[in-house]
């Protein structure tokens, strides 16, 4: 009689029935466009083609598009152009209403048609321009020389200073970084904004090379929905439709990350979670977590001890050179034999039954737990994240050097190996999301037991179908590459390992999907709902405190899974088993 364990899981290939068509659904890149859907993120489809990347994030991308330089030219072009067409006002103009309002066409228009006095004044653009005065020398307003009219140049205001104030007056600004695309008029009561155009007339070279510079970076930098890559060394940028679904893009150099924050993709833990784990990795808190759990103050100098072998008699280094009781903190004059010798101290035995150490040992004890709970969760980790960057450089060698080779081998074109790179592809990114699983785990509440025991029991499902993934990839994988000829066992082989990708993809859309819902299956009695246990689990129902529910099938539901051919299919991952196996070759679970 099967066994409500192996149960558990109903057809974990059978995704048209067990999971929404579109929760990890594929997509190309497009460009901005005004499609409201929510784009989800995707683990690896087998039947994908996309293998010619070290790692491909099948996502719909139709929320998002990746910028090069002369694409965001051409998009600051554009909203200059619309403003410009709208409003009925020089390109120059307009691209100084954009800056100002951090590029949203919307908001100019907005802003600009509800009162259109009161944002000239605010931006210093002069209704009427005012030509420089007259005359044929005229007096620089900073140098306060004479110059001809020729060497003397005004913004719209018609403030007059010669070519040379004009100059240093930009460069300076320039100089000192972005604010210069905000510029004004150098007379103290003027607020004239100074233009492109008076920059490419006045400035010299190179400042007009640092002033492009600032002015397209400004597009991406002060644009709501426009952030830079945030890897070493790209310089893609990312538009996005904000609100438009899921934060996780990945940019045209393939590093992928989170538009949100901008730490490295992290769903379906939350920005908020990684914000906090990254800093407790960083924070200085956990080390005086380890001084205060593993170090006592010196009684004199205070400055913390570490003890890890020798007897109770400790000497303060120089220049304390205090000596003292490690147990009782008291001066070592007042110890010897009577008091229990070396090794011992009746003092602070005694001092403890009354309580006196209570306060500071029960600090150190709860120190103590603290940090071995953080690092528990964080070796794991730290653990997950390296053996991601192994698996990475593994699929790297295998699209540049071992598939060409296994192709020689098993006599089979490259276009027929791809569910290899598609298994590695799953490896890569379920080992990301294994990762943020740690995360999530150690700020899940203590309190909340059957949460807790849920989440592990997701966790440890999704973790264990990846292990068996990986070590098909890694190391089976590897008698077929050092094999001297075709194998007849290779057709095998391709079943096995894609099929375990399949499961190992549904294990962790189980996963995401119950992490984002909050292990919201679990009631408020402690119990997992029974639409947990067939939604989030494929099946069965588990209850209390992690226990399993007492529900039992019949021999005869292994019996129909039997057949013409004399094959009985898995209930667990629905691979196909010869007769006489009593147990799954795929997954281990018994019949």
């Amino acid at each position: 009689m099967a066994s409500e364990d192996e149960l558990m899981m109903q057809d974990a290939t059978d995704d048209g029935e067990s999971f929404d068509d579109d929760f990890y659904s594929g997509g190309d890149v497009h460009d901005d466009s005004d499609d409201d859907d929510v784009m989800d993120y995707d683990f690896i489809d087998n039947d994908s083609d996309d293998s010619d990347t070290v790692i491909a994030h099948h996502r719909s991308q139709s929320n998002y598009s990746i910028l090069n330089e002369a694409d965001i030219h051409k998009c600051q072009e554009e909203s200059i152009t619309k403003i410009s067409t709208v409003l009925s006002i020089p390109r120059v103009a307009a691209g100084i209403l954009l800056r100002h309002y951090n590029w949203s066409v919307s908001k100019v228009n907005d802003e600009w048609f509800a009162d259109e006095g009161k944002v000239r004044r605010i931006v210093g653009l002069l209704e009427n321009h005012v030509p420089v005065p007259d005359g044929e020398e005229l007096t620089c307003g900073i140098c306060f020389d004479v110059f001809p009219r020729k060497e003397i140049s005004g913004a719209a205001c018609g403030h007059p200073f010669c070519f040379t104030c004009w100059q240093g007056y930009i460069s300076t600004a320039i100089t000192d970084g972005p604010g210069c695309l905000m510029l004004r008029c150098p007379d103290p009561s003027c607020s004239a904004a100074i233009g492109l155009d008076m920059i490419k007339k006045l400035a010299n070279d190179d400042d007009k090379k640092k002033y492009d510079r600032y002015f397209i970076r400004s597009f991406v930098e002060d644009n709501r929905k426009t952030k830079w890559c945030p890897a070493p060394g790209c310089d893609y940028a990312v538009d996005y439709i904000v609100g438009s679904g899921s934060y996780d893009v990945t940019c045209g150099c393939s590093y992928s990350f989170c538009w949100n924050c901008t730490e490295e993709t992290h769903r379906p833990v939350d920005c908020g979670t990684v914000s906090k784990w990254i800093l407790k990795n960083s924070a200085e808190s956990e080390n005086m977590n380890w001084i205060l759990a593993n170090s006592k103050p010196c009684p004199k100098c205070k400055r913390p001890i570490e003890k890890n072998q020798g007897c109770m008699h400790i000497t303060c280094t120089p220049p304390c050179k205090f000596e003292f009781c490690w147990l009782c903190l008291g001066p070592w004059t007042d110890h010897g034999e009577r008091t229990g010798g070396f090794y011992a101290c009746n003092r602070y035995e005694s001092a403890k039954q009354d309580g006196v150490f209570d306060e500071s040992e029960k600090r150190r004890e709860m120190a103590k737990n603290s940090l071995e709970r953080y690092t528990h969760y964080y070796e794991r980790w730290a653990t997950n994240q390296s053996s991601r960057q192994k698996a990475l450089s593994d699929l790297q060698q295998m699209q540049t050097v071992h598939l060409e080779k296994l192709s020689d081998k098993q006599c089979q074109p490259e276009s027929q190996l791809k569910f290899i790179i598609e298994a590695w592809l799953q490896i890569v990114e379920c080992r990301r999301v294994l990762k943020w699983t740690y995360a999530y785990g150690y700020y899940l509440p203590e309190h909340e037991h059957a949460k807790r025991q849920f989440f592990e029991y997701l966790q440890g499902e999704a973790e264990s179908g990846l292990e068996r993934l990986h070590q098909c990839a890694e190391k089976e994988l590897q008698g077929y590459l050092d094999a001297e000829g075709p194998s007849k066992e290779f057709n095998e082989f391709r079943t096995k390992l894609a099929g375990l990708t399949s499961v190992t993809r549904n294990y962790f859309e189980n996963l995401v999907r119950a992490l984002e819902n909050g292990l919201s299956d679990v009631d408020g009695h402690g119990a997992y709902s029974r639409a947990a246990s067939s939604k989030s689990l494929g099946g069965g129902s588990i209850k209390g405190k992690g226990g399993r529910g007492k529900g039992t099938t019949s021999r005869s539901s292994s019996s129909r899974n039997i057949d013409d051919s004399g094959h009985w299919s898995c209930e667990y991952c629905t691979y196909a088993n010869v007769r006489s196996a009593t147990a799954c070759q795929m997954c281990q679970q018994r019949r």
